[in-house]
Formats: structure tokens, sequence, C-alpha cells
């Protein structure tokens, strides 16, 4: 059960009706909602002002996505329990969840009751993934994390920098190396991330991966 007097919640969508939707569904069952956000600083302004016990968070908002509004409030403290409510299924969307340890990670087309199934677990310090993701996609997701977790420091920086889709030539004037130093490290992130293709396949990987590689 859940303790409905000691719970409070955020919760945030760009949709106007989508939100005015999510704010009846949550107070007709009885749920204190201490304030709602239309975009990201919105959000963020209120989850660390009002220091809710859970916040919803849509994933596509202006000013900050709700992933950049997770890793800010965390950076800044916040112990609130973060579920996002999203259209996204994509496991990218699902691997930079995980990446951010978000508590849970729902679907607009799930049902309320699966919003409490989801409620209950994450308030018992459980991570929690719709059921309408099919298990599989939560396994790819988790194995891109792991590999992505092999990477050294370095590699990492230069992940990103080749995400931004910069050059070798820049790559290697931006961190004061030569060029095949970082042939070298591109050659290792290949291996260690087992992708497969040729010579500029790590920039398109990293270009289509950017937002799971900017949030490591």
């Amino acid at each position: 059960m859940i303790d409905k007097k000691n719970l409070s919640i955020v919760i945030a969508d760009d949709h106007p009706i989508l939100l005015k939707g999510l704010y009846d569904e949550f107070t007709y069952h009885g749920y204190n909602i201490c304030g709602s956000a239309e975009n990201g600083m919105q959000a963020l302004e209120l989850i660390l002002t009002e220091r809710p016990t859970i916040a919803f968070l849509d994933i596509d908002m202006p000013l900050l996505t709700g992933f950049d509004v997770i890793k800010t409030a965390k950076e800044k403290g916040a112990n609130t329990k973060f579920i996002v409510l999203s259209f996204h299924k994509e496991t990218e969307y699902i691997t930079q969840a995980k990446a951010l340890q978000i508590n849970g990670y729902l679907l607009k087309e799930d049902s309320f009751h699966e919003i409490e199934k989801c409620m209950i677990a994450v308030l018992n310090n459980e991570t929690f993934f719709s059921s309408s993701f099919a298990s599989n996609m939560l396994k790819n997701a988790s194995e891109e994390l792991r590999k992505l977790k092999l990477l050294t420091p370095s590699e990492v920086t230069i992940l990103k920098l080749a995400a931004k889709q910069e050059t070798n030539q820049e790559i290697a004037e931006s961190l004061f190396v030569s060029i095949r130093t970082i042939e070298k490290h591109r050659s290792n992130i290949i291996s260690k991330l087992e992708i497969e293709g040729g010579a500029n396949i790590l920039s398109s990987w990293a270009l289509n991966n950017k937002s799971v590689i900017m949030g490591l």
C-alpha cells in the first residue's frame, strides 16, 4: 500500500492536455500533487523547491529534457524518486535511463494501475520498467551500458568529441596528443563496444547514440 498522506508528487509534461489528464487522474485517486510544470526548467525549480517524494517527467520538454532535469537535480542533492513517463520505447532511451539510474520508466500508453505498481516499486527502492517493454529491449540496453562502462575516462572523452562530429585532427589538437594516439583510442573503443563497419563507423555510431554518450 502507498501512504498517500505523506507522499508528494511533481508532474511535468509540455503537452497541456496530457499534463491536465495526469493531474486529474492523480487527484481523483487521492494523491497530493505539489506542483506541475510545462517545461524542464520549471520542473527542476519545483523539484529543488518542493523536494517531492516522486517526480513524473516527460523526456522531450523545452529548455531542459527530462533526463537533463534528473541529472541536474541529482547533482544538487535531490532525494526525489524519478519516474520517466514517455512515448519513447527505443533502446537508446532505456540505456540512458539506466545510465542515470532512473527509478522508473513508464510509457504514456500504460494504465494508472501500472503507474501505481511503479510507485510502489520505487518507494521500496526497486527499479521499475513498464511491462510494455519487451524483455530483450531491457537486456540489450543493459548490455550496451555494460560495454560503455568498459571505456577509460580518455576513451569516454574521445567518444563524446566524436559524437559532436569532431575530426581526429580536431580531437588531437583539443587534447594535445597526436592523431596516431587518437586513432589508437578509436580502435580500442570500437573493439570494446563491438561495433562493426567501415572506417567511419565510430563517428556514425557516436552520432546515433549521442544522447547516451553525453550523459556518461
